[in-house]
This record gives structure tokens, C-alpha cells and sequence, in this order.
């Protein structure tokens, strides 16, 4: 039992310090958001929350405008 379990805690050990390599070396911790693929901007796919920022930025269904068409229509 104890044999399988420093075996275990060797391998997740192991695949920690492989996964961290790139980390370590390069300094910094990768892009993994939608926005930093090259790819997916060239297609014009955004991150939902950029998205969702952008769409009540502008347009007549910003949160903005519905709470002053809101107001109006009570007043």
C-alpha cells in the first residue's frame, strides 16, 4: 500500500515539474484566454465576456438604455 502510494505521489510529481517547465524557463505563465489565440482573433472569435462588454458598450439594449427607457416609461 505504501509502495503504490510513493509511486503515485513520484509520477504526479513528475508530470507537475514537466508541466511547470515552460513556466519556469520562459518567466511568465502562458495565454490560454480566447482572446490570445491568433487564430480564433483572425476568425473574429471573441471571449464571451469581451463580448458581452462590447455589446453593452453599444446599441439600444445596453443595460443603460433599458434602464432609461425604463425611467421614462414610469415617469
Amino acid at each position: 500500500m505504501l509502495k503504490t502510494l510513493l509511486l503515485t505521489l513520484l509520477i504526479v510529481a513528475a508530470c507537475l515539474l514537466l508541466l511547470g517547465i515552460k513556466i519556469w524557463l520562459g518567466g511568465k505563465f502562458p495565454n490560454s484566454h480566447v482572446s490570445g489565440n491568433k487564430a480564433m482573433r483572425e476568425r473574429g472569435i471573441g471571449c464571451v465576456q469581451s463580448q458581452d462588454r462590447e455589446a453593452q458598450k453599444k446599441g439600444k439594449f445596453s443595460i443603460e438604455a433599458l434602464e432609461k427607457a425604463n425611467e421614462e416609461k414610469d415617469n
